[in-house]
């Protein structure tokens, strides 16, 4: 039987280590609302066009570190899923699903975040490293030709939804669900740079 309490308190665990949302917080070190500047969007890329590559050297461990702290006090509860050869920990999965919502959608700063993109993708390296390298190749692939980094988030997450459904991955359907609330969660994010992708006037960048 599902131990129901673990799973709510590691999302909720999740969640408010999420909500250290790195970005505004290393803007206000820099004297600066991030919220305020550039894309008005509080992650990784608006932070290394407004604030510099330090800065954004800070929010990118700050945002990893977040991420891997919540996935091992997720794996530390031990709550776990069989379904055949199938397994996952679902603590696990609501741990990292909590960090991604929070970061999105902090507590602490008025709910104002950022994408998901980078704690989302430390989450998935936490799960499945070798299906998160697929998708780091094709966000990678995609950002070089295009320099598009909202495209190759947006494809790159929804390649993480489609391939979660393949069975050589040997994860049960608790996973599959998570794959695709959190593309979902990630997808909805860029909604404004899917819009100005389609207009042309979505912001490149410059290596």
């Amino acid at each position: 039987m599902i131990d129901v309490l673990k799973i709510v308190a590691a999302l909720a665990s999740g969640y408010l280590l999420g909500s250290l949302n790195t970005a505004v917080i290393v803007g206000k070190l820099y004297g600066k609302d991030i919220g305020s500047h550039g894309s008005r969007n509080a992650g990784l890329t608006n932070t290394l066009r407004v604030l510099g590559k330090s800065a954004a050297a800070l929010v990118l461990a700050g945002d990893v570190l977040k991420g891997i702290a919540a996935c091992l006090l997720g794996l530390s509860l031990g709550v776990y899923a069989y379904s055949g050869g199938a397994v996952d920990c679902l603590s696990l999965l609501a741990a990292g699903a909590g960090a991604v919502i929070g970061h999105n959608w902090p507590a602490y700063f008025g709910f104002r975040g950022g994408k998901g993109a980078l704690t989302g993708a430390t989450v998935l390296f936490m799960l499945d490293w070798v299906m998160a390298l697929v998708c780091l190749g094709s966000f990678l692939i995609i950002v070089t030709v295009t320099r598009y980094v909202s495209l190759g988030t947006i494809c790159a997450t929804m390649l993480f939804a489609a391939i979660s459904f393949l069975p050589v991955w040997g994860h049960t359907f608790y996973f599959n669900i998570f794959a695709v609330l959190m593309a979902v969660v990630v997808i909805l994010k860029h909604r404004e740079n899917v819009q100005r992708l389609l207009s042309g006037t979505e912001n490149k960048l410059a290596f």
